[in-house]
C-alpha cells in the first residue's frame, strides 16, 4: 500500500467487493442512495462523518489509513519550539507520532530492501531515529533472511 496517495473511495469499494454486502443494505445503513454510493467509490475524499460509517458497516479503520500517511509524511513535532509546546495548554488530545504498525516498519524496510531507498535517506526523510531503523533491520533480518531461503531471493516479504 502506498500511504502517500490514499484513494479512499476505490478501497472502500473494494472492501465492499470483499465483504459481499448487499448494495441494498448499505444504501439502508448509510441513509444515501444507490448513484450516491457509486459517487463515494469515485471520490479521492469522503466527509468524515460517512468515512466513520464505513468504517462501522465494513469493519475496518479507514481511518488508520490517514494515521499511517501522517506518520511517515507530516512533519514532527520536533520542528516546532519548546517554549511554545510549554506555555500553551492543548485543546486537543495529544498523540505519540513514533508508534508505528508492522506495515510501515514493513514498507520502510522493503524500500531498503529494494533499493528504493538507502538508510541514510530513509531517516532523513521519514524521521525516523537511526537508532529505531537499525532495531527494525536487526529485529526483522531473520524473518528477512527465512523468507528468501524459502521462497527464493526475490520473493522476500521486506
Amino acid at each position: 500500500m502506498n500511504f502517500k496517495e490514499i484513494p479512499i473511495g476505490t478501497l472502500i469499494e473494494k472492501e465492499v467487493a470483499e465483504s459481499g454486502i448487499e448494495l441494498s443494505r448499505i444504501c439502508s445503513f448509510m441513509k444515501c442512495t444507490e448513484q450516491e454510493i457509486k459517487g463515494m467509490y469515485k471520490s479521492s475524499s469522503i466527509e468524515t462523518e460517512n468515512l466513520l460509517k464505513w468504517s462501522k458497516l465494513l469493519e475496518y479503520d479507514f481511518f488508520r489509513l490517514y494515521s499511517q500517511h501522517l506518520i511517515l509524511y507530516a512533519p514532527s513535532i520536533a520542528g516546532k519550539s519548546i517554549e511554545n509546546r510549554q506555555n500553551k495548554k492543548p485543546g486537543l488530545p495529544q498523540f505519540r507520532k513514533n508508534i508505528y504498525t508492522r506495515e510501515i516498519i514493513d514498507f520502510i524496510l522493503r524500500q531498503i530492501e529494494s533499493g528504493e531507498m538507502s538508510k541514510v535517506a530513509v531517516i532523513e526523510y521519514y524521521k525516523i531515529p537511526k537508532t529505531t531503523l537499525y532495531k527494525w533491520i536487526y529485529k526483522y533480518k531473520s524473518e528477512i533472511n527465512l523468507n528468501k531461503t524459502f521462497y527464493g531471493k526475490n520473493s522476500s516479504r521486506l
